[in-house]
């Protein structure tokens, strides 16, 4: 296991653990979170913790072209008037996500630095958000890392509203031409949708 310490580096992903953990510890600056996406890497970890690192092999990915959108879902997505939008409210969204409780968390994730973090990384360009809305009301989205490679980095998203984050998700998806949605880890969520298992080594050409 590696500690890190204020010098800007990560060491191979492949010294990773079975469990995908990396190394421990460092600061949230824009250029450590920058570095760290770049080679394949994220922070994940829960208020009180140090700061964890990951590089889950397999890892869980979706390709836009494999799109799953269910005829029920398409009825669905007829039938409402969700308006979708990208960036319109970065700091809301990160902020509802940072609210949802999750099965098998004992608290949220999405920490206070975390939120002060990647809300430096949107404005300087490096993260969006997609915000879902029933007329003025905000009911649903989600947030992610883009570094201008062709892979989007999926982080968090909420929803107020049946349906509404999966709405934002497949119309995100139908409109953009991202070569590779990094999904992280497993959900059957987005297994649902068509995200599927890659190894790390072929994770890790895309990038």
């Amino acid at each position: 296991m590696t500690y890190l310490t204020n010098e800007l580096w990560f060491p191979p992903v492949n010294e990773a653990t079975r469990e995908g953990l990396l190394a421990v510890g460092g600061d949230l600056s824009t250029e450590r979170l920058v570095l760290a996406y770049r080679s394949g890497i994220f922070p994940w970890f829960e208020a009180g913790n140090p700061i964890l690192w990951w590089s889950p092999n397999p890892r869980f990915v979706l390709y836009p072209n494999r799109l799953k959108v269910s005829r029920s879902m398409k009825h669905v997505m007829r039938k409402t008037a969700y308006k979708v939008t990208i960036n319109k409210a970065f700091s809301v969204v990160i902020k509802e996500c940072s609210k949802v409780k999750r099965s098998g968390q004992t608290g949220t994730w999405i920490t206070n630095s975390m939120i002060d973090a990647y809300i430096n990384l949107h404005q300087l360009g490096y993260a969006k958000s997609i915000e879902v809305w029933d007329n003025a009301n905000l009911v649903g989205g989600f947030y992610g890392v883009d570094l201008n490679n062709g892979i989007f980095c999926g982080e968090s998203m909420f929803t107020k509203e049946n349906n509404a984050s999966k709405i934002g998700f497949i119309t995100f998806i139908q409109n953009t031409r991202y070569k590779l949605i990094d999904c992280q880890v497993y959900t059957s969520h987005l297994e649902s949708l068509g995200a599927e298992e890659i190894s790390r080594e072929a994770y890790m050409e895309y990038l």
